[in-house]
């Protein structure tokens, strides 16, 4: 079973850029897709980046084209996601999650491990 924690996150204005990290108990081979999945207050949990494949498969919701970067050490079996050009709609609870390569990666649903979770507020 893998096991998963976050680190980095927290309070950053509008426009501004914040990296969060997440460090798997295992290596995360081509049975896994990792990613990042976000709950905003009062909302349901929502995919923001995947990666599959030893990271050479990435999705992104379009939300965050352009703006997020997911990223992948397999060497270290670190998962990471570089945040820019903030916005206050990217507020909420960030958290690292795996599954099996099966099923779509941006759906929060398919993914059995998940870590504990790390804040980030975007103020305007």
């Amino acid at each position: 079973q893998v096991q998963l924690k976050e680190s980095g996150g927290g309070s950053v204005e509008a426009g501004g850029s914040l990296s969060l990290s997440c460090e798997a108990s295992e290596y995360t081979d081509d049975r896994y897709c990792l990613a990042w999945i976000r709950q905003a207050p009062g909302k349901e949990p929502q995919g923001v980046a995947a990666a599959c494949n030893y990271g050479t498969s990435i999705y992104y919701i379009e939300l965050v084209k352009g703006r997020f970067t997911i990223s992948q050490d397999n060497a270290k079996n670190m998962l990471y996601l570089q945040m820019n050009s903030l916005k206050p709609e990217d507020t909420g609870t960030y958290y690292c999650a795996a599954k099996d390569k099966l099923g779509a990666p941006l759906l929060a649903d398919n993914y059995a491990y998940w870590g504990q979770g790390t804040q980030v507020t975007v103020s305007l």
